[in-house]
């Protein structure tokens, strides 16, 4: 007889079973509702919302006359979502995004193509005219974001000392990588709870953050006078088949640069189609032996020491030996007597060299540090360089009579720069400037502090350089090419070996001249340097005629009138 089995206890063991799954599930909704409530709060809120940056716009950067060099205008980034655009119609779309943005239509069939994404930027930098004709013309899944984008009304006026702005909103050269934080302002944010459509979910709660725009950057730069040293200084450099070249004009008073030219110059509205050399500001960075602009400093030091004076006679041959070396004036000559005001003029290494002797290289060497090498300038000059200046215990034998004419020192072209101002400003040394100041945040303009100032020689040595200056400008001396009818000008050639870091060795010549009108009220300082010239290598020959026109637009672009004064005579062997 068959038996059944108990019912009651299958139903028992069926109970239990039920008991336990649904505890389990029971337990997790306790957990879910009760324990972990906010943690499934917040994740579900955070699929929600959606975080955007509001950018904020960036400062203008303006020459001294408030000018502007860079500015930021309104613009959009132009998106799309391949996804949502039938495969029919991409042809059509791609031609129409390719007309409307200027770009290769291959590119946007491309962008077009990616339909595993859902997000595809199709351009930056849209003017918003052109973004709001593109979105009425019918483009499906075409959305805009409002941002910025950065214009260099100068195209190439001062281009590596401005510098540029990448892609991401942040400097990366020049003025605007050095005052990025300034005028990068702070950005905003918004937040709001959207669904998956990337609409706002209505009724929903929103918090928006406002952006802080940037300040404004005002340069000492003259926009005009920029101009000219610019375009001189270029035909120059094509005309004397330089490599490169630099002009630097600054305020003897103020040590403010007016100008700061390089050719070639960076073009910012094609930066990133340029060679990142041009990314330099040569200016301020790159280094070179200054040859005998730097004969001023040797005879500061020995004008200072009472160890010559303007008219020592000098027993000067063509030559002289230094150590294992003997080195030689520019020029062949006999053997004669010249003052040193006249060796000056003639610009004779002989005749420096026996004023340096007469001093000493420690004593030297100090007054080169005090003169600014070997160290940075200060002002803010983004990347201004120190230059090379070994100190003096370990100059060899010949070394120590060509650092008194220049070689075996290297300066940057500011650094020289300044030790012209210094001279022209009897003796007091001023930190350079280049920025006049800045806004503040209720958008007021705050002049920057004046530059440090350092006497570094006396009042009477920075006269009777001076003086010597003069003769080298006049028709006895080497840079007569930089006199300026009605003006009394002071300066010096230079022209020095030009060490070539890519040979690794001394290839071609540096040609420069530096000086200042007017020389008996010094109001402005003009440095000219070029490297590696193959028409002509002298300064006085293809440096000085830089100098001359740029000094004369900036003394008219400045309105300095001359002074009606007449250069003191000369001091000849003959006592005249």
């Amino acid at each position: 007889m068959l038996r059944l089995g108990n019912p009651r206890r299958r139903i028992n063991i069926g109970l239990i079973g039920m008991t336990f799954i649904l505890s389990i599930f029971a337990g997790r909704l306790i957990q879910m509702q009760g324990l972990d409530s906010k943690v499934y709060e917040a994740a579900a809120a955070g699929q929600r919302l959606h975080k955007e940056v509001i950018p904020a716009k960036r400062g203008t950067i303006t020459d001294a006359g408030g000018h502007a060099l860079a500015v930021t205008v309104e613009a959009r980034e132009v998106a799309i979502d391949p996804s949502k655009v039938p495969a029919d119609v991409r042809p059509k779309v791609a031609a129409i995004l390719a007309r409307h943005l200027g770009k290769p239509e291959q590119e946007m069939t491309a962008k077009l193509a990616r339909v595993d994404t859902r997000y595809q930027l199709l351009a930056r930098d849209v003017d918003p005219v052109v973004a709001d004709r593109l979105l009425k013309a019918g483009v499906p899944a075409l959305t805009e974001k409002r941002t910025y984008r950065r214009l260099y009304p100068g195209g190439d006026l001062a281009g590596s000392l401005i510098g540029f702005v990448g892609d991401e909103g942040k400097g990366l050269g020049g003025i605007e990588a050095a005052r990025n934080s300034l005028l990068a302002g702070r950005d905003g944010e918004l937040r709001a709870e959207t669904g998956r459509d990337g609409q706002r979910i209505p009724m929903t709660s929103s918090q928006r953050t406002a952006p802080v725009d940037g300040r404004d950057v005002r340069l000492t730069i003259d926009r005009d006078i920029q101009w000219a040293a610019q375009r001189t200084l270029a035909e120059q450099v094509e005309k004397s088949g330089a490599s490169s070249g630099t002009v630097i004009v600054m305020d003897v008073r103020t040590a403010q640069i007016l100008a700061m030219a390089n050719a070639p110059e960076l073009d910012l509205d094609n930066w990133r189609r340029s060679s990142p050399d041009l990314y330099i500001n040569r200016a301020a960075s790159d280094v070179f032996e200054p040859g005998s602009t730097n004969k001023v400093i040797t005879a500061a030091a020995a004008l200072e020491a009472g160890a010559v004076t303007p008219g020592t006679v000098f027993h000067v041959k063509d030559n002289i030996r230094c150590a294992d070396r003997t080195l030689r004036d520019a020029h062949p000559h006999p053997p004669q007597a010249m003052t040193f005001q006249e060796a000056m003029a003639q610009s004779s290494n002989v005749a420096t060299i026996m004023a340096a002797r007469k001093i000493g290289d420690a004593k030297l060497y100090e007054m080169l540090r005090a003169f600014g090498f070997g160290s940075r300038p200060g002002g803010g000059v983004p990347g201004a360089g120190a230059g090379l200046l070994p100190d003096h215990k370990g100059w060899s034998g010949s070394q120590s009579c060509t650092v008194a004419y220049g070689q075996g020192v290297s300066v940057t072209a500011l650094q020289m720069a300044s030790v012209y101002q210094t001279i022209a400003n009897g003796g007091v040394k001023v930190e350079p400037q280049l920025v006049a100041g800045t806004t503040d945040t209720g958008g007021r303009f705050v002049p920057a502090p004046p530059g440090k100032q350092t006497r570094v020689v006396s009042e009477k040595t920075a006269k009777e350089i001076t003086t010597m200056l003069e003769s080298a400008v006049s028709a006895q001396g080497t840079g007569e090419l930089a006199a300026i009818p009605g003006y009394r000008v002071a300066g010096k050639t230079g022209t020095a070996d030009r060490y070539d870091q890519q040979l690794g060795r001394y290839d071609g010549y540096t040609a420069s001249f530096a000086g200042f009108s007017p020389a008996d009220a010094p109001r402005l300082v003009v440095l000219s340097v070029l490297q590696n010239p193959k028409n002509g290598h002298f300064g006085g020959q293809v440096a000085a005629p830089v100098f001359k026109d740029v000094m004369t637009f900036a003394i008219k672009s400045r309105k300095i009138p001359p002074t009606g004064s007449a250069a003191p005579p000369a001091r000849t062997r003959a006592g005249q």
